[in-house]
């Protein structure tokens, strides 16, 4: 470990020599393992995502200190900037990139390399944000499918990168703006933020421009903190008066006191978002707990009589040294926790002791390229010689991302190379489940304004004989089988939307809509009274209020639905089912088909919710219909209705394919 004048030296190394602040480096260590926590075990640390949100606090304060400081000293260049930026993000990246696309090849699926591809090349071009938002949706592919997911977070700093050094330039031209435009850059970015997480979660997460407050705060910290007679210094000397009228104390110990309670409920900020916040809901107003919480944690300082917690805990060695690799730390965990499982054929047994080794494996990976990657880019000779040659290697990779994705992955089958035909046909299995489902006909998307279903062509029966099936995905991946099986004597009609369980009087996990489209069923089902209302939901992933549910069952009674179908949860898996068949015959050779049966991969929590239900539905005195006992027994959960791979019973590791779903209805009582 180097001493602190050794960092100083080194992490300041353009003209300016911008003061290093040993605590900040602290602050990135408890924001790296925050997120590094959060990726491998979510349930420990249910908020540790917001660890990128400090991130980006963090950037925007060092960059605009940076860029401040030169432009203040009439030395600023674009060139040196860039060049630095260079430097300091594309070593590290690089490595990661090549590295997590070489292991790939050899692991992952054909559609996954073929989605790696197109990630490769979005991570190389800085646009990983955009390409995910686009992708985004609630059929998109499992997140542990996408090794380089995480490397949104840096396509949004980066995209800051290229647009911040030219507003302060311009502003800074004429410095009586500058405040004026940093505080409304940061307050429009925030309205769009809070506007935008009603209406559209996803792209408020992705998008640059409701995340640019949370970088824009930092600038702002930044300017305030270099000009003179600054807003910041003001406030505190002004608090810091009352605090000696009020207990007569000396001036450094008054300025001690005051950064010591500023940094305590700065600390006390990220602990209530890591413990509070959800993704669901992020970032929106949640998301001012750790962009403020920094805030004032960096504005605290780190000197003699600056807050205790940041010189003895934020710049302890230990921090410090995990802040030094935080970038590397963060570019290479995620790869880990996605490939090395697949590597070592981890099972669900193991999967706790295979995530703290690609931990461990992490911090050693991060270390080393600190060491001898991005110091030796950084500093030294020949830099532009090495800032040319990482632009062109970056460009390559890029290319090769976008021809890998291009040419569909080069067809490769990863680890299924050797094995039965079997195993090659589930390598590339895909199912699209929309037409199945009636996505945006019958089944609305959750982020769509409800229109009500006009282009849903189902027709209620005028003698009444019609079966309505109300709720979310899983009770659209119901309507292939009650067409086959029921339409010869009913009509079916579909009024389903994602993310909207048949629960009145209630939104959830931010669709704004919920509430209106089963507001616009109930009053079909008033008007039209159906002989049966299937109700379904993907019951078993959230925990929903049961006495709402209550409630719309006495709601349907009291308008004289005598006959009401409550379906239980169907099985759950641990990953996608043709994935998880996949992986049981390589590990099961010699076997050349995939089994009826699977006893491994099974979420446990569907089976008692299934009981919950039961007696829930015999309380209520209307028909449960176990989906597990169907599918299940204790042998194992059935995998295909068929025998070929096309009959899988379900395309991703809880939803029904048509097959799965006629099978599941055709085994209904009557």
């Amino acid at each position: 470990m180097k001493n602190s004048n050794s960092q100083s030296l080194e992490l300041t190394t353009h003209l300016n020599k911008i003061q290093y602040r040993a605590d900040i480096d602290g602050l990135r260590a408890l924001a790296v393992i925050f997120v590094v926590l959060f990726h491998a075990f979510p349930l420990l640390l249910r908020g540790g995502f917001v660890g990128v949100d400090i991130f980006f606090v963090i950037s925007g304060f060092l960059i605009s200190t940076i860029i401040i400081n030169d432009l203040e000293k009439l030395n600023f260049s674009f060139i040196e900037f860039y060049s630095r930026r260079i430097r300091r993000i594309f070593p590290a990246l690089l490595l990661v990139l090549i590295s997590t696309y070489s292991v790939g090849w050899f692991v992952l699926l054909g559609d996954e390399y073929t989605q790696l591809g197109k990630h490769l090349m979005a991570g190389a071009g800085f646009i990983s944000n955009l390409v995910l938002w686009n992708e985004s949706g609630y059929f998109d592919a499992l997140d542990e499918t996408k090794p380089l997911l995480h490397l949104w977070s840096l396509g949004i700093e980066e995209q800051f990168y290229i647009v911040w050094p030219f507003i302060l330039w311009i502003t800074y031209k004429k410095r009586s703006t500058t405040l004026g435009v940093l505080l409304s850059i940061t307050l429009i970015s925030f309205i769009l933020n809070v506007r935008g997480i009603h209406s559209n979660v996803t792209a408020t997460f992705y998008s640059p421009l409701t995340r640019l407050w949370e970088l824009s705060i930092g600038s702002l910290l930044a300017y305030s903190t270099m000009k003179e007679n600054n807003f910041v210094s003001n406030l505190k000397e002004k608090i810091s008066v009352r605090i000696s009228a009020l207990f007569l104390g000396k001036p450094e110990e008054e300025a001690s006191l005051l950064n010591n309670v500023q940094t305590t409920l700065g600390v006390f900020l990220l602990i209530v978002a890591v413990c509070l916040c959800k993704e669901k809901s992020f970032p929106g107003l949640w998301a001012v707990l750790p962009t403020l919480g920094t805030v004032l944690i960096i504005s605290s300082g780190s000197s003699d009589h600056d807050a205790w917690f940041n010189r003895k805990v934020l710049s302890s060695q230990f921090l410090v040294w995990f802040g030094l690799i935080s970038f590397p730390l963060y570019l290479w965990h995620w790869p880990l926790l996605v490939l090395l499982p697949r590597i070592i054929n981890d099972t669900s047994s193991h999967e706790i002791f295979t995530k703290v080794i690609s931990i461990a494996i992490s911090v050693g990976l991060a270390w080393i390229t600190y060491i001898l990657i991005e110091r030796r880019f950084r500093f030294g000779a020949y830099l532009k010689a090495k800032t040319l040659s990482l632009i062109v290697l970056m460009i390559l990779v890029g290319g090769t991302g976008y021809y890998c994705f291009k040419e569909n992955g080069f067809k490769r089958n990863g680890l299924g190379a050797g094995f039965p035909k079997v195993v090659q046909d589930l390598s590339e299995y895909h199912y699209d489940p929309n037409g199945a489902y009636r996505v945006d006909i019958c089944h609305l998307d959750e982020e769509i304004q409800f229109n009500s279903f006009d282009k849903c062509p189902d027709r209620w029966a005028p003698n009444g004989k019609n079966i309505l099936i109300w709720g979310d995905s899983h009770a659209a991946h119901l309507y292939p089988g009650y067409q086959t099986r029921y339409s010869q004597s009913y009509s079916i009609i579909q009024r389903t939307a994602g993310f909207c369980p048949p629960i009145l009087n209630d939104n959830f996990k931010g669709t704004k809509y919920c509430r209106e489209m089963n507001g616009y069923v109930f009053d079909e089902i008033k008007k039209q009274r159906p002989e049966r209302v299937v109700l379904s939901a993907n019951w078993a992933k959230d925990k929903y209020n049961w006495q709402a549910v209550e409630k719309t069952v006495l709601a349907l009674q009291a308008v004289g639905i005598k006959n009401i179908d409550l379906i239980g949860p169907v099985p759950r898996w641990d990953k996608p089912l043709s994935k998880l068949a996949r992986r049981y015959i390589m590990n099961h050779q010699p076997l050349y088909h995939i089994p009826y049966r699977i006893n491994s991969g099974l979420s446990t929590k569907v089976f008692k919710l299934d009981e919950k239900m039961r007696n829930f539905s015999a309380r209520l005195h209307i028909r449960y219909i176990s989906a597990t006992d169907i599918f299940c027994n204790v042998e194992g959960c059935v995998t295909r209705s068929g025998d070929s791979v096309d009959t899988l019973v379900a395309w991703d590791n809880a939803h029904l394919t048509k097959a799965g779903s006629e099978f599941l209805v055709s085994h209904f009582p009557n």
